[in-house]
């Protein structure tokens, strides 16, 4: 969530690997009405970022008719950490203005390298602050790596990778697409695929077939060693605006995606054709702002 000088993303991408190159990992259909699967996701809770307005609970996200939604609302509530005394802006707002929810796989699933997949439509009104993005599992950020399959900020579409430099700072290798060269409001009320493909060597983020930034891992620190998936819907006063929204009510228009991991035993070009792994199903083991985001399916392949 950083600002780059690069200012548009690279022309669209070549044919890429058939899917049978594949091995399905991780999904989630979102089949079951009621709250998410507590085998593949977790909350982030409270205030929990960039001076962000919205106080991120459970209650907000729900599966209903084959669809994750979170759902952000115009409500007033209390901070139970409220503190006037501690010099922190999370203890120091005595309410919160907004409520939405951020899942993510964080101590039950991650992965390193393959294809993550998410299919959705985002709400880019004014305000709004939608991601789909990875967090290292080791160490603190930046050195744990952050990589943004998806977000949108402020009119413009954004793939980002972050590492730490060498002074421990955050090194971003950032593109940025204006959502109006796509076609504005129009192409944002279709829906979208947003990808990256990740091997040891670089990685990869698209939307649909255009390629929007490649990050060479070979130069430079690795990002990540191992990611889990976060999907969150946020709104700050940077993001441009007040988010629309009701009191009491969800945002109309919304976000609603397709999520998908792939594996593979390694470089894609160092395969043979008789060692090719056709696509299985399998469950990731488990060990243990504000738009309506909704997500049919979620999958993880590799």
């Amino acid at each position: 969530m950083a600002s780059s000088e690069r200012p548009a993303a690279l022309p669209p991408a070549p044919e890429t690997a058939a899917p049978r190159q594949f091995e399905l990992v991780w999904a989630d259909e979102f089949d079951r009405d009621g709250r998410p699967d507590s085998n593949r996701w977790t909350y982030e809770h409270g205030f929990v970022r960039n001076e962000e307005l919205q106080w991120y609970r459970p209650e907000n996200a729900r599966v209903e008719h084959g669809h994750l939604i979170i759902e952000a609302r115009r409500e007033r509530i209390r901070n139970p950490a409220f503190d006037s005394t501690i010099d922190d802006w999370r203890a120091r707002r005595r309410y919160a203005a907004y409520t939405s929810a951020s899942l993510t796989t964080r101590g039950l699933a991650s992965w390193q390298y393959g294809r993550f997949e998410m299919r959705a439509r985002i709400d880019v009104r004014p305000g709004m602050w939608p991601a789909f993005w990875t967090l290292g599992e080791q160490g603190f950020w930046p050195a744990s790596g952050e990589i943004d399959v998806m977000e949108y900020y402020r009119g413009l579409l954004l793939a980002n990778v972050a590492w730490a430099d060498s002074a421990g700072g955050a090194k971003w290798d950032s593109a940025r697409r204006p959502i109006a060269q796509l076609g504005g409001a129009a192409w944002a009320a279709n829906y979208h695929v947003w990808r990256m493909d990740w091997d040891e060597r670089e990685i990869r983020l698209y939307v649909d077939t255009l390629l929007l930034n490649t990050t060479s891992l070979d130069s430079a620190a690795r990002p990540t060693r191992c990611a889990s998936l976060t999907i969150s819907s946020s709104t700050s006063p940077s993001a441009g605006g007040t988010a629309e929204i009701r009191p009491g009510r969800g945002s109309r228009g919304g976000s609603r995606s397709t999520m998908s991991v792939c594996t593979v035993p390694r470089r894609l070009e160092d395969l043979r054709e008789d060692e090719l792994k056709p696509a299985t199903s399998r469950t990731a083991r488990s060990d243990t702002r504000a738009p309506d985001l909704r997500l049919p399916r979620t999958r993880v392949a590799q």
